[in-house]
């Protein structure tokens, strides 16, 4: 049987280990605490109960919050003990409740969760059982039958269980006895019994004593003083219309309202027949509230009504007669709830800032709804405003959460302000709201982004040093320090230098300098990127190509390649010269001023003038060509050395200009151009005669030999050829009769010094460069002569015997220049 005994309490022992624990993994807890202990006592160990660390329970913000005004409750921070705030005293904070219990709500702000905690205040017997009336006199008719009953005033013990009104007790007269009657809602009631009939004649008053006492040990006591007044005869007393009155009004009666009409009637007649209303049994707070008119019976609501304070009230009272015979009835005042009280939004914890990268189903408050009314009209429904990202969900009893539905962007909405919206179920419905604000702080999740896709810009040559280029611009949609934005250039090289010897970037504003002077001959064009660079850790970065384009200036004359440079000893100016025959005729090309200029576009743009010349009339120069043609036939009378001098020009602002100088010798052989040529180097005492002499032997020589390496060269050809055809005709009858005139047929050969054929552009670029081969000059320049009557036979071949249409075939005329080009022309 112990054994038994023993598994039963292991049991019961672990059941309430496994209940305590349930709770506490729920967020409840539930403490008990007698009433009347002294402030600092000690409730619970919530830490433990929690299994809090006494650090973190620091360090998580914890803290106590209760309904009320009064905080009857604190959290010891260094033991996380809950011990009392104030002396409670049960009676007051629950009157007659059979159970009394505290709520409150323990807070940890750092993890956004809510811990309820439900203490009960045990009662103990701080209250002795009272009378409301210490002395209370009877009067009674001495033909009062003996067993009558009389009610008495009750006493009042607000203590609970055994520390309540257990008994009551009556002493002093045998004409009287006690009897208890159990009232609806389980109370005593005392009434007074007529033991033996009553003589006034014997004892006009009875002293009597009714005591009242509660249960516990040692017992409180309570007295009153009855005293009892014998009468004459009365023979009828007051009777209520019912003996129990039962009325329901709503909350919201206003003060004023007549609530009930109480009626008592009396049989006697005179005095003995005038009945007045008294309460006999009523409370402090009821007292304040309701009012009874003695002559009318008429209960008046002098006080609002409050259906959260009280829903009924219990009333007796008392008809009496004018002979103090009287008759009592009970009074039930029902009040019905109305839907008075909106819904009450607390903000229990709530946060002011929250990263934008926070994960989805972040805490972000803690709201405490309640409704004060009952019934459907306390029944809340809450909600919150459409469009944000964020939803409610039920905590504890009345407690919501508001939590994040995905990850916010601060970039979108910086901040919110979320309304939540409380409805209760009344009709009408009664609303409130409140707002939380929310500033969302920034998280460096964006990197800088350029204005433009990508930059360009045109910077004139020969700039000054530091000038500045372009403004790069870059904006970063964070904020703070995340969204300060710094440039940088990225390392690169132009012509072997490092990017960072051109050009630098402001590192605050994104201008662009440039360190040095550009020159357009050198570079054309510097391809480079910038970085934008964020100050958040770790930092964002983005890069934007910028193309920087050097715009040509005329800052380069036109430079003359022919003819070449003079040998003069002032060693200014162009000098050539040049043979024209005197039998020229107009347009015959003489020469060619051949210039180029290292600028660009319209800065290269070449144009040619005869600034001077000996003869005006005689010579012309083409604009663009910069050809020198005879504009008429040359006379006798002209000299035979022309001086002509050419300007050429760029079309630049201001136009930059170069002179060439050519000497045309009119002249029909290379004896009279040597010849003249002499004589004005003899006229000329400060020029080297004899070198020039030199030079113009060499090139005559020069040019002899290679034509006549040139007529070799094409008689080998020719005896080769020749040479075939007869082993072809040796060794095979196929061509047999085929004259050998069909084959080739070579008339003279007629030499020409000065003879142009080509069209040359040039410029610094050499991809722009142009030649051209004209015919038309050729043809111009070098007028055929009427071929000869008979051609002259080839070598080998009998003149006799020539084919007569040998004799039409066109002659090979040999072109060359002073520059000792060969030009086969047929």
């Amino acid at each position: 049987m112990a054994g038994r005994r023993w598994g039963r309490r292991e049991r019961a022992l672990l059941w309430g280990v496994l209940v305590a624990a349930w709770e506490a993994a729920w967020g409840q807890l539930r403490y008990s605490v007698a009433e009347e202990m002294p402030k600092g006592s000690f409730v619970g160990d919530v830490a433990k109960d929690l299994a809090l660390d006494l650090p973190a329970l620091r360090d998580r913000g914890v803290r106590l919050v209760s309904e009320g005004r009064t905080q009857y409750f604190a959290l010891h921070g260094n033991s996380g003990h809950l011990v009392t705030a104030e002396r409670i005293d049960r009676e007051q904070l629950c009157e007659s409740a059979q159970q009394c219990v505290l709520r409150c709500e323990l807070i940890a702000e750092g993890d956004m969760k809510v811990y309820g905690i439900e203490v009960e205040v045990t009662d103990i017997n701080d209250n002795a059982p009272s009378f409301r009336e210490a002395e209370t006199e009877l009067r009674m008719s001495e033909t009062t039958s003996p067993g009558w009953r009389f009610p008495l005033a009750e006493a009042d013990d607000p203590d609970v269980g055994r520390n309540s009104l257990q008994s009551y007790e009556l002493s002093g007269d045998e004409h009287f006895s006690l009897a208890v009657q159990a009232g609806p809602g389980g109370d005593q009631r005392p009434e007074l019994v007529l033991a033996k009939a009553l003589d006034r004649e014997e004892a006009a008053f009875h002293e009597l004593v009714l005591r009242a006492s509660d249960g516990a040990e040692p017992a409180r006591t309570g007295t009153a003083r009855i005293r009892v007044a014998v009468l004459d005869a009365n023979d009828n007393a007051p009777v209520f219309s019912a003996a129990e009155y039962t009325v329901r009004v709503a909350e919201d009666v206003p003060v004023g309202s007549t609530l009930l009409t109480l009626t008592a009637t009396d049989a006697d007649a005179g005095t003995n027949g005038h009945v007045k209303y008294s309460f006999k049994k009523i409370t402090e707070k009821a007292s304040q509230i309701f009012q009874l008119d003695s002559e009318t019976g008429v209960i008046i609501l002098v006080r609002s009504l409050d259906f959260e304070e009280a829903d009924s009230y219990e009333l007796e009272v008392q008809a009496r007669d004018g002979g103090d015979l009287f008759d009592t009835a009970k009074i039930s005042i029902t009040v019905t709830d109305v839907n008075d009280n909106a819904p009450q939004i607390s903000v229990r914890s709530a946060l002011s800032e929250i990263s934008e990268d926070a994960p989805s189903g972040t805490v972000v408050a803690l709201l405490h709804v309640q409704d004060r009314d009952s019934g459907a009209n306390g029944e809340v429904r809450c909600s919150l405003a459409a469009g944000v990202p964020f939803r409610l969900e039920k905590s504890l009893e009345n407690y919501y959460r508001v939590v994040t539905t995905r990850e916010l962007d601060r970039e979108e909405v910086p901040q919110y302000n979320v309304t939540v919206r409380a409805a209760d179920g009344g009709s009408p419905s009664l609303r409130s709201s409140a707002v939380l604000a929310l500033r969302v702080l920034d998280v460096n999740d964006n990197a800088p982004v350029f204005a433009e896709a990508r930059y360009s810009a045109r910077l004139a040559e020969n700039n000054a040093a530091g000038a500045l280029v372009l403004r790069v611009r870059a904006a970063d949609a964070d904020w703070g320090q995340n969204a300060r934005v710094r440039y940088r250039l990225r390392e690169g090289r132009v012509r072997g230098s490092p990017l960072s010897s051109y050009v630098s970037v402001q590192a605050e504003t994104g201008a662009l300098y440039a360190l040095r002077s550009f020159d357009y001959e050198e570079v054309r064009e510097v391809g480079l990127w910038v970085v934008a660079e964020d100050g958040g850790a770790p930092a964002l970065s983005s890069n934007v190509s910028v193309r920087l384009e050097i715009v040509d200036e005329n800052d380069n004359a036109p430079q003359v390649l022919y003819p070449p440079a003079a040998a003069a000893a002032s060693g200014s100016g162009w000098a050539g010269v040049e043979l024209a025959p005197r039998s020229a005729e107009p347009g015959a090309l003489v020469a060619k001023v051949v210039a180029v200029d290292a600028d660009a576009g319209q800065n290269a743009w070449l144009s040619y003038e005869l600034a001077k010349a000996t003869e005006p009339g005689l010579f012309r120069v083409g604009l663009h060509s910069g050809e020198v043609r005879t504009a008429r036939f040359p006379l006798a009378r002209d000299a035979a050395r022309q001086s002509l001098v050419v300007v050429v020009k760029d079309h630049g602002r201001p136009a930059l200009s170069a002179t060439a100088t050519l000497t045309v010798v009119l002249a029909e052989s290379v004896a009279e151009l040597l010849s003249e040529l002499g004589s004005a180097a003899a006229a000329a005492p400060g020029e080297p005669a004899g070198r020039l002499t030199r030079w113009l032997v060499v090139a005559v020589a020069a040019v002899s030999c290679l034509f006549l390496a040139f007529l070799l060269l094409l008689l080998a050809l020719r005896l080769r050829r020749w040479r075939r055809s007869q082993l072809l005709a040796a060794g095979s009858g196929a061509l047999r009769g085929v004259p050998a005139s069909h084959f080739v047929g070579i008339d003279g050969v007629r030499a020409f010094l000065h003879s142009y054929s080509h069209e040359v552009s040039l410029t610094a670029d050499s991809r722009k460069s142009q030649l051209g081969l004209s015919g038309g000059s050729c043809c111009d320049t070098l007028p055929a002569r009427p071929p000869p009557a008979e051609p002259a036979p080839l070598l080998g071949e009998d003149p006799a015997g020539a084919d007569p249409a040998a004799a039409a075939a066109p002659p090979v005329i040999v072109m060359f220049s002073e520059q000792l080009n060969y030009v086969p022309v047929t």
